[in-house]
């Protein structure tokens, strides 16, 4: 069946009530049924729910074969839990036909790669799919097609049932005995706790893996002791210094800094660019070069940003700590900076991935989002835009927010350089459809601006300021005659992934690529 963005998705992944994407908004005024959350009632006081080791911790809950075990992705590319609790599980447990649902996975995971080879390991949900484990799923080596939804569908889906979690494992860089958790106060802090909120609700078990055990009562808590079943005291959780990215710095690159002043120059232009506006920023280098422009015109105006949302970085901090924002409402930290601040800093505030970005609930802070800056790995003739697969065709990137922040935004601008190397990043038809177009209005390139023709407002907006914008088209031919046109993909019929569009939808499908190296 086609679908709005115009991929056709296989009738057979269309059971079970599954349809394919529609458009944005399809959820708007449908009730959603929420699952409901299982627990053990505890009535005779608990003096400790520390246990010896993981495989206790296992043992204790029921651990068995065909299994979902959940993790979160607060430390990043720093992460041990999930490889620890997958060795304990599969090499000391013998366990088998296990589905991993993670909020991330990356080069820290690469050891799980060698469990989906053997077998061990024959479920994917997460949002992001990196390194080894992005390759031998694109080889086509995991057992069932792995499922990507952004950080609002997971909440969605956990909310909804779709995602059903057996034991959810919570690295915690701090716990009391009882499993109070926070993301702050130890040796391998992390900051915002947001993602893993929701698995602790509504996971069958839960277990904090800390490697920094304090005084009972560990408040504010992020999980709390109310849901989890045990606690496990380990050497080290991760290394917090692996949090932040390159990307996740401030361009200095002159061409970056140029196209970031083209956004700012557009915010500035529409009529949501007005004291308390609401803004979130991604963290590629122009995006968050953006904040300098912005600042500068805010400064100019005598406005200020009423609050701010997202993945935080140490720009976004220091923003607050100036009073040029009201409030910072975090998700996730993406450095150092913005971990040190959460909870420390007046305004700095923590927030679930279901607040954040969930669409089936009552109030996502996305949906009141006045702009977004994103950035894309491509970006094609219709606004749609690609963050998950290399040109390659091998999965390695992530959704993450982009679709929810894209759709629940005024105004979405995309800021990407025209061409990477000898790729071309605008083009005819991106290889994965992450963020559909309906839901981006603006691109900002280093060869010229282009809005969605169905955004004649902001056209008028850009018009009325004088900055010059080009034809989407345009902009993809002169890629083209830069770097020439790209070779087609050769795909296999097998598919190794489904991408869900964040109501639960299927919004593409990443197929078997031919030959992939690995």
């Amino acid at each position: 069946m086609i679908n709005a963005v115009g991929r056709d998705i296989p009738d057979y992944l269309l059971t079970g009530g599954k349809e394919v994407y529609k458009g944005n908004c399809y959820l708007d005024g449908k009730m959603i049924c929420k699952a409901c959350r299982k627990t053990v009632r505890h009535e005779k006081p608990q003096e400790t729910k520390v246990v010896a080791s993981l495989s206790e911790a296992l043992r204790l809950c029921g651990a068995k074969s065909g299994m979902t075990f959940s993790f979160h992705h607060h430390l990043r590319n720093g992460d041990y839990v999930s490889n620890m609790v997958m060795k304990a599980a599969i090499d000391d447990l013998g366990l088998r036909d296990l589905t991993i649902a993670a909020t991330s996975l990356g080069d820290a995971h690469d050891p799980i790669a060698e469990y989906i080879e053997k077998g061990q390991v024959i479920g994917i949900q997460t949002s992001g799919i990196r390194g080894r484990v992005g390759e031998v799923v694109s080889a086509g080596k995991l057992k069932t097609p792995a499922i990507l939804r952004s950080h609002g569908g997971r909440p969605r889906a956990i909310e909804a049932g779709e995602v059903h979690i057996d034991i959810a494992f919570i690295a915690a860089p701090t716990s009391d005995c009882q499993g109070n958790c926070r993301g702050i106060g130890g040796k391998s802090n992390c900051g915002s706790m947001g993602y893993a909120m929701m698995d602790a609700e509504y996971a069958d078990k839960v277990v904090v893996v800390t490697d920094c055990l304090v005084d009972f009562p560990n408040y504010p808590a992020s999980v709390k002791a109310i849901d989890v079943d045990a606690v496990v005291v380990v050497d080290s959780i991760g290394d917090p210094k692996k949090i932040a990215s390159e990307a996740a710095k401030i361009s200095k690159n002159p061409r970056d800094l140029m196209m970031a002043e083209d956004v700012a120059r557009i915010i500035a232009c529409t009529p949501y660019f007005k004291d308390g506006f609401s803004f979130q920023t991604g963290v590629g280098g122009p995006s968050l070069a953006a904040n300098l422009f912005l600042e500068k015109i805010m400064d100019e105006r005598s406005i200020k940003m009423g609050w701010a949302i997202g993945g935080i970085c140490g720009p976004m901090v220091e923003m607050l700590k100036k009073g040029k924002v009201g409030k910072v409402i975090d998700v996730q930290d993406f450095d150092l900076d913005s971990v040190n601040s959460i909870n420390q800093t007046p305004g700095h505030y923590e927030m679930s991935a279901s607040q954040y970005a969930n669409p089936a609930n009552k109030g996502a802070f996305v949906n009141n989002l006045d702009f977004v800056v994103l950035a894309a790995l491509e970006i094609d003739t219709s606004f749609n835009v690609n963050v998950i697969t290399g040109s390659d065709g091998v999965l390695r990137g992530a959704p993450g927010g982009h679709p929810d922040a894209a759709a629940g935004s005024k105004c979405c601008i995309i800021v990407t350089p025209l061409t990477r190397g000898r790729m071309a990043t605008v083009c005819k038809h991106v290889v994965t459809v992450t963020t559909p177009g309906d839901c981006v209005d603006v691109l900002v390139t280093d060869y010229g601006i282009a809005v969605n023709p169905a955004r004649t407002d902001l056209v008028k907006c850009l018009d009325d300021a004088n900055i010059k914008h080009v034809s989407i088209e345009s902009l993809q031919q002169k890629a083209y005659s830069l770097v020439g046109t790209p070779d087609e993909l050769k795909w296999k019929d097998k598919v190794v992934a489904v991408m869900e569009a964040r109501d639960g939808t299927i919004l593409d499908v990443v197929r078997q690529i031919q030959p992939v190296s690995i």
